[in-house]
């Protein structure tokens, strides 16, 4: 690095002593210093664009993955930079880090993190001053890091959110000759008309904004068949579909596994804990340590689930426009009502995750899988702003084998299959008919809900890992 940087120096100088002598050479000894400033100016521009677009034998092993949002809730960003390095590549993962990326993403030695800060934009006066200044210097942040980094060969941006992501990074290609490619999870402007309308002026300028700086990409990702039509009928771009693929991390939990689980989660929250008065005693000699679902035999370290335990529902959510929680709570209400008007029907305990919170406490990310893989039913909220994405959360639960209710929106039957791996419902009084069909024969696995965990055993697609390979990788090796 230092004889590259004396190279350039050296270059530099030569520049600034060539430039003012071509110009007194052409124009002759009359020629005035405002013509040789431009240049020298021109020279130093030239020599600058030059550096940066300079390439060295380790350019196209160079990925800059980039996310404007926090790293830590960007699962498939991480997975992008994960089957990137597996691959030998070293990739510059840049976004917030407001929550911490898995450990398998900290501990990859390829993958080097930079973070970018949130920007809040100036406090007072109108909100549209708050914007737009939040906008500029997000602009000059973003060009800030993405001009000093190493060369990449290609900069893989996730959208939304895009605004000014997507402009900063197509300028910043073109000046330095990367390759650019949008992973379009959603459109944003149809987050932004959750809150604001569809007639909000900052809305329709966000619409023109991903139409207009959209289609220059290099190549485009989406998540979704249906949004692969969509952007090549209303937006000319072609786009290769990456469905989302839950990571080998999402399994099924050994009963050992949850049982450690519960005890932890016991210490502080009173709905995992055994109802008896201790979370260990002794029965007929026989040392015993309980959770509400779990019963682990000390004298031979063996665990089983509980014959009376509650059903575990779980529903994950990052308290957005596009959940209505209010749906699950109705419904949490009427199954009460089944109960109190004699349904034999199990106790539930129903865990609401934030990436992910158990009632309202925080769990490291390495637990999130092994919750999911010790649950009983999922549940999900998501109903799509632009009807053309699918819910993460549901792919991981299916990672786990755990069947889903999910609320219905366009394209939903691309992942959630009616009465095969789960059921859809439209309204909280429908859900409340679902968990009662599901869990009236709990914890029998000869009821529908077993029928639909045994069809996610025997109906496992790709893995994120192999999904990639097939429709990422050859457009980030193609020449």
């Amino acid at each position: 690095m230092a004889s590259l940087s004396a190279g350039t120096a050296r270059l530099a100088a030569l520049a600034l002593i060539a430039a003012p002598l071509a110009v007194f050479c052409v124009a002759g000894p009359s020629a005035p210093w405002p013509a040789v400033c431009p240049a020298v100016l021109a020279a130093l521009v030239s020599l600058w664009w030059r550096r940066l677009r300079r390439r060295d034998g380790g350019t196209e092993r160079r990925v800059c993955v980039l996310v404007l949002g926090d790293v830590g809730r960007s699962p498939r960003m991480q997975y992008h930079a994960l089957s990137l390095s597996k691959h030998g590549f070293r990739v510059t993962l840049v976004g917030f880090l407001e929550t911490k990326p898995h450990q398998d993403v900290l501990r990859e030695e390829n993958i080097r993190i930079v973070q970018v800060s949130e920007v809040k934009g100036v406090r007072v006066g109108p909100k549209l001053l708050t914007y737009v200044t939040k906008v500029i210097i997000q602009c000059l942040q973003l060009l800030s890091v993405l001009l000093r980094m190493e060369l990449p060969s290609h900069l893989l941006m996730q959208n939304p959110p895009g605004l000014p992501g997507i402009a900063v990074a197509w300028f910043v290609c073109v000046l330095r000759g990367s390759r650019f490619i949008i992973d379009w999870h959603n459109y944003g402007y149809t987050i932004m008309a959750l809150s604001h309308g569809q007639r909000h002026p900052v809305v329709r300028l966000a619409k023109w904004y991903e139409h207009f700086f959209g289609p220059l990409a290099t190549h485009n990702l989406c998540v979704t068949n249906a949004m692969k039509d969509d952007l090549q009928k209303n937006w000319g771009i072609k786009a290769t579909t990456l469905y989302d693929r839950p990571a080998s991390i999402f399994r099924e939990t050994p009963v050992k596994l949850q049982h450690e689980l519960f005890m932890r989660l016991a210490n502080t929250h009173p709905q995992f804990q055994h109802r008896g008065s201790e979370e260990w005693e002794e029965e007929e000699e026989v040392k015993v340590e309980r959770t509400i679902f779990t019963v682990r035999d000390l004298t031979d370290d063996s665990v089983t689930l509980r014959s009376e335990r509650p059903a575990l529902l779980l529903s994950s959510t990052s308290w957005t426009e596009d959940e209505d929680f209010s749906v699950l709570l109705e419904a949490l209400k009427e199954y009460e009502g089944f109960v109190k008007e004699g349904a034999s029907l199990p106790p539930l305990v129903c865990a609401i995750t934030e990436h992910v919170a158990i009632c309202t406490p925080w769990l490291e990310a390495e637990d999130y899988p092994v919750l999911l893989g010790s649950a009983d039913l999922g549940v999900c909220l998501h109903k799509s702003s632009s009807g053309l994405d699918l819910p993460m959360k549901v792919v991981d639960m299916f990672g786990c084998c755990l069947p889903v209710c999910a609320i219905h929106f366009d394209c939903l039957q691309e992942l959630v299959k009616h009465e095969e791996n789960g059921l859809i419902f439209r309204d909280s009084q429908e859900l409340a008919e679902r968990l009662k069909s599901l869990l009236s024969e709990f914890p029998s696995s000869g009821g529908r809900l077993g029928l639909f965990r045994r069809n996610l055993r025997t109906s496992r697609g790709q893995r994120w890992d192999d999904n990639w390979d097939q429709n990422v990788l050859p457009l980030i090796t193609a020449p």
